[in-house]
This record gives C-alpha cells, structure tokens and sequence, in this order.
C-alpha cells in the first residue's frame, strides 16, 4: 500500500464559500499591511543615517525576516482559499515546510541577538560601541541566518522520508509538521523524538539567553534613582520584549511538545496567529511605541 505521493490536499478552513471569501479577505488586507508595514521600516531605517545604530539594523533584518516568512505561507493559502482544488506537489509541500521552518529558527535566533544588544546598550553603555561594533553586528545577523538555515534541514528530511500511502488530505491550512505527522502510516516516534529535541535546544537556548538579558536589565533599571530614568530606559527595550513575549508564547505551545496530539481545529488557531497576525503586529509594535522611528518617518514624507 506503500506508493510515492505525488501531491496532497489541503483541507484548509470551512469549506463553506461565504466563509472561504471573507477569511480570504481578512487574510488578504493582513498580508498587504504586514508587507506594506515592514517595508517601510526597512526603507526608514535605510533611508534614515540616525537610524544606522545596530538596534535598528536588527529591526530592519527582522522585519525583512517578516516578509519572507509569510510569502511562504499566505499566497498560497490565499490562492487555495479561492480554488475548487486546493492541493500542493510533494516538492512544493517540503518546500515549504523547509522555508517556514528555516525562517522561524532564525526570528528566534535574531530575537535572541536583540536581546544581547539591549542588554549591552542598557548594562554596558561606555563600552557598547566597542562591543556592537559594525563587524560584531555582521557576525551575529550572518550567524542568525546561516544557523536558521541549516536549522530547517533536519525536520523537513526527517518529514520528506515518511511514507504516506494513498493518504493525502492534511487537515491544515499549509504543510506544517503536526498534521504531516498525523498523516504519514509510518512510525513516527524516532521522527517526533527528534523534532522535539531540536525544537527544544533551538527555543530553550534563545529563551534562556532573553531571560538572562532581561534580568539583568531590569535589575539595572532598578538602580536608576528617577522614575523617568526607569522609564525611558525600560522604553527602549519594551517593543522587543512584546514581540519575544507574542512569538515565544505560541512556538513554545507549538512545538515543545513530545508528542503532536492537539486538535486539529486548535492548531490551526494557533498557527493564524504566529503566521498571520504576529508578522503584522512586529511593526505595529516597533513603530507605534518608538519615538525616533515615527521622528524619521515624519521627517522622510516630509521631505519628498
């Protein structure tokens, strides 16, 4: 009954039509504002020279990181939302597996980086521009992004390597690894084992190092004698400790896990909102609550 799987079928959301378009509608103005917004971070920060400091050279990674990840999952959820045959090839489906894969293990790394640099910025200020300089601030976003690549290697040949017999409904919105474990007629325990150990280091190890940071910060800004010093310090760290907070909680829930058992209903809430609404909240988040970001964003549409 073992015979090589060509394509699968993604059942998606409610096959419902009236639903199917109004949930392609929500989708589609989220995905326009997520790459509208973290585009024009990117060209602030690019644009902008008091904008050149290694925070915002993160941020502008960061939120380059945004659009790739969710132009691998959105477009195609969208086209499928629209179809009357809602499949992806087998290749396509590793594919994306890989990329979704790869690119979340490299916000997390990233994250964890923005971390450091905060911690450095706010325990460290004198020696700072020695430690953060323009050569340290290349070592770690290339680290970021080749360890994320190598990263994504592991789940998606693991998953590729499965059998899946003439099984090929996913009960998801796109290949994600919970429902392609449920699907696959092989034993899936060496598989799951595996996965859950490198979800484990990868997040424990990035969460550890923000806990670490942020302890340390807060018991710096402790030390501050005024209340507006305290303020304005815990300012400058309070949008990425909201974006750690948003993409620690749901990944976390996700994938560490030792076994894939959730419903398949909440695993596809849960999935909407890291790849969905997180993307769009990250420059919401940075910038609304960042003063010399809206100063330059002001001054650029003033000037052309």
């Amino acid at each position: 009954n073992i015979t090589a799987v060509l394509e699968f079928r993604l059942l998606g959301f409610s096959s419902n039509l009236p639903c199917q378009i109004l949930i392609f509608t929500v989708v589609l103005v989220i995905y326009i504002l997520t790459i509208l917004g973290n585009v024009i971070i990117i060209s602030v920060v690019t644009l902008e020279p008091r904008l050149h400091s290694p925070m915002y050279k993160f941020l502008k990674n960061l939120s380059f990181l945004e659009v790739c990840y969710t132009t691998t999952i959105l477009p195609k959820m969208l086209a499928n939302l629209l179809a009357k045959r809602k499949s992806i090839s087998f290749s396509g489906c590793m594919a994306q597996l890989y990329y979704f894969t790869a690119l979340g293990a490299t916000e997390c790394y990233l994250l964890a980086v923005m971390a450091y640099d905060r911690y450095l910025a706010v325990c460290e200020p004198l020696h700072y521009g020695v430690a953060m300089t323009a050569e340290s601030y290349t070592h770690l976003v290339v680290g970021c992004w080749v360890t994320g690549v190598f990263t994504g290697f592991l789940p998606c040949l693991m998953v590729s390597r499965l059998h899946f017999c003439s099984y090929k409904l996913i009960d998801h919105f796109f290949c994600d690894i919970s429902p392609l474990l449920k699907l696959s007629c092989s034993d899936t325990t060496v598989t799951e084992a595996i996965i859950f150990t490198l979800s484990l280091l990868v997040l424990s190890s990035c969460f550890l190092l923000i806990l670490v940071s942020y302890l340390l910060i807060i018991l710096n800004i402790l030390k501050i004698p005024s209340a507006s010093g305290k303020r304005v310090t815990f300012s400058t760290c309070s949008s990425h400790l909201m974006v750690v907070t948003i993409y620690y909680g749901t990944m976390i829930s996700m994938y560490v896990r030792p076994t894939y058992n959730m419903s398949s209903e909440l695993n596809k809430a849960v999935s909407v909102f890291y790849t969905v609404v997180t993307p769009l909240l990250n420059p919401v988040i940075y910038s609304l609550r960042n003063k010399a970001f809206k100063k330059a964003l002001e001054k650029i549409v003033t000037r052309h």
